[in-house]
């Protein structure tokens, strides 16, 4: 497997099934109606779910070869890893969404933005239009749970979309493959190891069907972090605060799309901590909370109450369902939910040493450190997506080869195998 060859043949193998999953759209684990005129005829349910699984299993194969190769010697051109991975998460990104509905949703909360509903109060129950029908029946009655600059971008694309949701989800899904290859495009730039950063990410095949196939938000919170550690390199070769503050304001940026990009910022600011550059953290922290401050400003602290509902829900598979099924017995469900909230932050800030030290200490401390702390989080949240792993893959690609790879590979591969279904409910 480790032959380069056989594992670059396992990853195209795995992107051609998941390009004909899409392109028999519908099918239980894509959208439920096609957004997409390239498309062949649908398959069953069965079948698509099981060419997901095997698209899945031979992605992580083909990537795990294609690391090992390279470690044996292997040096592809980092400008033909760039050209594979860009045209391979083009035309995905020109197929119907696959296992995930969020995509729908995105499309949803973007058609209320841009009929002048507030997407934080008003859900997409209540839109009464061609966009209700494609989003899963678990987030029908759930307003936006993204930040103001994820509504915008969603606005965007509803703006210029209109009633056709087929083109609104469209415009989504092939901006998220320009941020995807864009941010590809910079990390081998920047990267000392081009062909590692290369096959990290944008010629990934386990990226390409988690984030290009199906359209995340998270491919974005990723583009910034990119940005984000490049500058925060700088900053730490000249001390400049203009540097430092540019650091807070796309760490502040990625948290208007994704709260959870607040862990990006603990860990930026946690070296400078540590070696007392007291002032370059505050211009940090200062700059990432005024520009957080002013985005919320355009819509209210409510927008924050739908983050407060789904702080409590718990996916599979998480160690988390079996701590609340013995706890709802023992002391009752809602002092289990409780318990789980305030127990998993400290899960996770005992998993982020240890896990650090498995990072290569050649790793830049502004990567080696978030890079801890996201995988940390992926593993003790209890709601945990595959696609929440972006953060981790863009950081992973700027380190130091290690067993962490390994392991945010493991991770990755198990959620993806959980959550494929397309938001018709799990396959597993």
């Amino acid at each position: 497997m480790s032959h380069p060859r056989v594992a670059v043949g396992l990853s195209a193998a795995g992107i051609g099934l998941l390009v004909l999953v899409g392109a028999s759209a519908p099918n239980e684990n894509t959208l439920k109606a096609p957004v997409s005129p390239f498309r062949l005829p649908a398959i069953t349910g069965a079948v698509s779910a099981v060419m997901t699984c095997v698209a899945i299993v031979l992605s992580t194969a083909g990537l795990v070869g294609m690391l090992r190769a390279h470690d044996r010697g292997w040096s592809p051109s980092p400008r033909r890893l760039m050209c594979v991975g860009a045209g391979a998460a083009l035309v995905v990104a020109n197929l119907t969404p696959v296992g995930s509905s969020d995509m729908a949703s995105y499309a949803a909360y973007g058609r209320i933005a841009a009929l002048g509903g507030d997407p934080y109060v008003v859900s997409p129950a209540q839109l009464g239009d061609g966009y209700v029908g494609l989003v899963s029946t678990t987030w029908l009655h759930t307003p936006s749970v993204y930040g103001p600059v994820a509504t915008w971008w969603q606005e965007a694309a509803a703006w210029i979309g209109g009633h056709r949701q087929w083109l609104t989800i469209w415009l989504l899904m092939l901006a998220n493959a320009v941020v995807f290859i864009g941010s590809g495009y910079l990390l081998i730039r920047t990267a000392e190891d081009r062909v590692r950063a290369g096959l990290m990410w944008v010629a990934n095949p386990v990226l390409i069907v988690v984030l290009a196939a199906g359209g995340h938000l998270d491919t974005i919170v990723a583009g910034v972090t990119v940005c984000a550690v490049a500058v925060a390199r700088r900053a730490m070769r000249t001390g400049r605060a203009s540097h430092d503050v540019c650091v807070g304001l796309l760490v502040g940026l990625a948290c208007g799309i994704k709260i959870s990009a607040a862990l990006l910022g603990v860990g930026l600011i946690w070296p400078l901590l540590r070696t007392g550059a007291w002032i370059r953290a505050a211009w940090q922290v200062g700059a990432a909370a005024a520009t957080l401050v002013l985005l919320y400003a355009c819509y209210g602290l409510h927008a924050l109450g739908p983050l407060t509902a789904a702080s409590h829900l718990v996916s599979a598979p998480s160690l988390w369902q079996g701590f609340n099924h013995v706890g709802s017995m023992v002391v009752g469900r809602q002092a289990s939910a409780t318990a789980t909230t305030v127990l998993w932050p400290m899960l996770m800030l005992v998993l982020a040493p240890a896990l650090h030290r498995h990072i290569p200490p050649a790793s830049a401390p502004v990567v080696a450190v978030p890079l801890a702390l996201s995988l940390a989080w992926i593993l003790a949240a209890p709601w945990s997506m595959p696609w929440y792993t972006g953060i981790a893959w863009a950081l992973a690609a700027m380190a130091v080869q290690g067993p962490a790879d390994w392991l945010l590979i493991a991770a990755t591969s198990t959620l993806t195998l959980f959550h494929n279904s397309g938001g018709h409910g799990w396959t597993w």
